[in-house]
């Protein structure tokens, strides 16, 4: 029997950041055992059937060498980008097939260290690079200019920052800014979400501005329940906070509000509207916390995908607030378990995120594990939850290939 190609790989994800801080792309790892040859040609081929012309991007990042010479040998002209790792290049086999599929149009990414630059005639074959600051380069990269020096604007010491490149393991907001708006950088892979918040941290965090605004344009237009609940499960403070107003004692609701769908149902168009219009003065228009938050949208889709084995409507919306409230304590700065308790959810939703047992938190875990390249953790989950590694590769190609990005 032939193994489905998505059932002998292991992938995982990484959304990559553009300058106006929205999604521009997805880095796609690849893994597989060495004992288990995997039909490259086979993976493209399925990639290019699930994505559309508003899917994101592809970086596709092999994580061992064997896929990445299968992928640089059967990849046609027009694939995904492939990230070929600098220190590689000195296997000349792999430096032989990254030559010739570089003439066969092949666009390749290199990815190593700022400061190990390749030389030109190596650098040729890359269109791009996704690229890591040593300590001492991010040191350098935020110092100020030195003073009094005519054309000191650009004097730092250490290796520049290059632009209209990718950067990688950014962890400060400074540094990401400097990447981004000072030197164009193309893309940033992750986000430093632990330092935007903290640099909020004496602000309490708030809705976003463009999502309640959405939310009452849709609401004038009179569209679908369905579009309501949809655009508010893109904000998950919004989504909280609207749940605790229905189930607060000033609204008197007989019966507990567990869901946003309830809260739209028995609140009425007029009354939401009113609220959002009292959320809208105190919004947040911070554009570094879209990525905070559509990751953590990337996260409940990808939960309720990873659960939906044909469940009922009701249960997949719970599923889905179950991922998007998974990182509330990070927006709010308090225990996860307290914010919970405030609203009657499922007890399902409160064991998956706080206690990590129960129904949901194999689809929880395993969501949390796919935002990452680590394949052992990833093959250790599905022996734990007897998942299968074809369905889980499915479930999170379908959720990557429905990302919407916005071309130029």
């Amino acid at each position: 029997m032939v193994q489905s190609v998505l059932g002998s790989l292991i992938l995982g994800y990484r959304p990559l950041w553009s300058r106006a801080r929205k999604l521009a792309g997805i880095q796609l790892y690849a893994h597989n055992d060495a004992s288990v040859v995997v039909d490259a040609a086979h993976l493209l081929r399925t990639l290019q059937e699930l994505w559309s012309a508003s899917s994101p991007p592809i970086l596709l990042s092999p994580q061992n060498r064997q896929l990445l010479c299968d992928m640089l040998e059967h990849a046609p002209r027009g694939a995904p980008w492939i990230e070929v790792r600098g220190e590689w290049l000195a296997d000349s086999a792999i430096y032989t097939r990254v030559k010739a599929a570089h003439q066969r149009g092949l666009r390749l990414v290199w990815r190593g260290e700022l400061g190990k630059l390749p030389e030109p005639d190596v650098a040729q074959c890359f269109d791009n690079s996704l690229l890591s600051l040593r300590p001492e380069d991010a040191v350098a990269a935020l110092k100020p200019p030195a003073p009094g020096r005519p054309g000191a604007a650009g004097a730092r010491s250490g290796p520049p920052i290059l632009a209209g490149q990718m950067y990688e393991g950014i962890a400060s907001r400074a540094l990401m800014e400097r990447c981004l708006d000072e030197h164009n950088a193309m893309a940033l892979a992750g986000w430093p979400a632990e330092d935007v918040l903290y640099s909020l941290r004496h602000h309490p965090q708030q809705p976003s501005h463009a999502v309640i605004f959405k939310l009452m344009k849709a609401i004038d237009a009179e569209q679908s329940l369905e579009t309501f609940e949809a655009i508010m499960g893109e904000d998950p403070l919004l989504a909280y906070r609207f749940m605790v107003y229905t189930n607060s004692a000033a609204l008197g609701l007989r019966t507990g509000i567990d869901s946003l769908r309830r809260g739209l149902v028995m609140m009425g168009y007029g009354s939401i509207k009113r609220w959002l219009s009292d959320q809208l003065p105190h919004a947040s228009t911070d554009p570094n916390m879209n990525p905070v938050r559509e990751s953590m949208v990337m996260r409940a889709e990808l939960t309720a995908h990873l659960l939906d084995a044909g469940i009922e409507n009701d249960l997949r919306r719970e599923i889905y607030l179950c991922g998007l409230l998974s990182q509330i304590d990070d927006l709010m700065g308090e225990p996860l378990g307290t914010i919970l308790r405030r609203l009657p959810l499922s007890e399902r939703i409160y064991d998956a995120t706080v206690l990590h047992t129960g129904p949901y938190a194999s689809g929880l875990q395993m969501a949390c594990a796919l935002e990452t390249d680590d394949a052992s953790a990833i093959r250790q989950l599905c022996e734990t939850y007897e998942m299968d590694l074809e369905e889980v590769n499915r479930a999170l190609l379908r959720v990557l290939a429905d990302l919407e990005v916005e071309r130029k």
